[in-house]
């Protein structure tokens, strides 16, 4: 038998000592992945809670060991959980005001969404413009008579700090004018509301109200609340699905996963199944156009 040499004993064990090194790592990080767990607690938004549903489902399910937790007090408490440490991750249906961002509070805009205008399904009304939404919503303009309907317009919105309510009075120009009938604390509730009374006239995030009968969604200034209207801008009732976390403050391996998670181009099928305009998409769309325009 051929006697191998030195050097070839020598690369051997090299070789070997390679291969276990690979090995080693490889059940490292495959141990890493398998040891993903805890909660993960997220507070804020009604109007999200399609879209935080059906992404901490998913992850779940890709993730046996770890639990997703929603409560859904509305974007002004789900901030101040984030910002007093209460929970991992903030869901807000709005901007950030400058006293939040002071806070070191951070929003990232997972999602578009578009704020539906709805009418009891009894309506005769189709179409209202912006100007005549924001002159019903403060009491300029106070029974259908006025659009070929009849009886007095009961309006029913939002409390204060939700984030429905804060982009719905800003894009109108009403913030803190508006006179409401019923002021309530849930997409859920005012949907129900709109539903049960002929005369009612309310809003609600397009991914709550997508199927839902008893109610009809006004088109606005002509324009459909639809997905391909919010990404070109021509639906301006319009605001951002955001995450909110505070800027310095770690997360939970659990809580990271699921926030990149959520963000990814991943999640983008599963948010447009929710009703809502996957960020990137909208990004993308966007500089489409600008380019377009740019090119003539």
């Amino acid at each position: 038998m051929e006697e191998k040499t030195q050097e070839e004993i020598d690369m051997k064990k090299v070789i070997c000592f390679v291969l276990a090194a690979a090995l080693m790592l490889t059940l490292s990080l495959s141990a890493c992945a398998k040891s993903l767990s805890g909660t993960v607690a997220t507070n804020g938004s009604t109007s999200m809670e399609k879209v935080i549903g059906i992404l901490s489902e998913q992850f779940m399910e890709d993730n046996s060991d770890v639990t997703v937790t929603y409560d859904a007090t509305g974007s002004g408490t789900g901030i101040e959980a984030v910002a007093n440490g209460t929970c991992d991750i903030g869901l807000a249906s709005r901007a950030l005001k400058d006293t939040e961002t002071e806070k070191g509070l951070v929003a990232t805009t997972v999602a578009l969404d578009g704020i539906a205008i709805i009418v009891n399904a009894d309506c005769p009304v189709d179409d209202l413009t912006v100007e005549q939404i924001s002159d019903i919503f403060t009491g300029k303009i106070t029974s259908w008579a006025d659009f070929g309907g009849k009886g007095d317009i009961a309006c029913i919105g939002r409390e204060a700090g939700s984030g429905t309510r804060d982009g719905f009075e800003s894009i109108t120009k009403a913030t803190d004018q508006c006179v409401l009938a019923q002021e309530l604390t849930s997409t859920g509730a005012v949907i129900a509301a709109v539903k049960s009374s002929a005369n009612a006239i309310g809003y609600a995030s397009l991914s709550a109200v997508e199927g839902q009968e008893g109610i009809k969604v006004l088109t606005v200034n002509e324009v459909e609340c639809t997905a391909e209207n919010i990404v070109n801008g021509t639906y301006v009732v319009q605001r951002p699905f955001n995450l909110v976390t505070k800027d310095g403050a770690e997360l939970s391996a659990a809580a990271q996963a699921f926030f990149d998670y959520m963000i990814s181009a991943d999640a983008a099928d599963l948010i447009t199944l929710a009703g809502a305009v996957p960020a990137a998409q909208a990004e993308a769309e966007a500089e489409t156009t600008e380019a377009t325009e740019a090119a003539k």
